[in-house]
């Protein structure tokens, strides 16, 4: 089931930028258009129940205007015991927005190897372009909610990180049955 679910972001991420599903943003270069119109940016984090992470943005909004580059921080933090490597999959909300949401850089998709107890700010660099005002279908978005998701990658994918030998992966595998048959994350 881990391997289903680490196998699904790249899958996902593929069929988003393919067809546009979800809020789907822009891959982009610099904005040098910058406009005297203003809109609300959000930002929403969530762990999956299998992940033992804190994961929340610095700053929850911010108001920027039309075109101008930003960079906001998320803060990521492995709560367990063991070391984990998470990665993220993120929508944009409202979806009709995602055309004009660009990114320039972001942590998703990408995976983030943390240590027990250690901590990681993780970057997005973004832009919402101009065209949004000029669109009939978006005039009306005055707010536009960026939300990111945090999954386990698993232990296959660990391994590249660490050099455990076979009894520290026997110890991982037994912290993480042992966590799947509690079922409960506590942070």
């Amino acid at each position: 089931m881990v391997g289903l679910s680490y196998a699904s972001v790249p899958l996902y991420d593929l069929f988003c930028r393919t067809t546009g599903y979800g809020g789907t943003v822009q891959k982009a270069t610099e904005s040098v258009n910058v406009v005297n119109s203003n809109i609300n940016i959000r930002f929403n984090s969530d762990v999956s129940g299998s992940l033992k992470w804190y994961f929340q943005p610095i700053k929850r909004n911010i108001t920027t205007k039309l075109g101008k580059n930003e960079i906001i921080f998320y803060k990521a933090t492995n709560n367990s015991d063991v070391p984990i490597v998470g990665t993220s999959t993120f929508n944009v909300t409202p979806q009709k927005a995602g055309i004009y949401f660009n990114k320039l850089d972001c942590f998703c998709y990408e995976e983030q190897y943390l240590a027990p107890g250690e901590s990681a700010e993780l970057p997005v660099n973004f832009f919402i372009s101009p065209d949004i005002a000029n669109d009939p279908n978006t005039k009306d978005i005055k707010t536009i909610t960026l939300s990111y998701m945090f999954f386990d990658a698993g232990e296959k994918v660990l391994e590249k990180y660490t050099n455990h030998n076979k009894s520290n992966q026997m110890v991982y595998k037994k912290l993480k049955n042992k966590k799947l048959e509690n079922n409960y994350v506590k942070y």
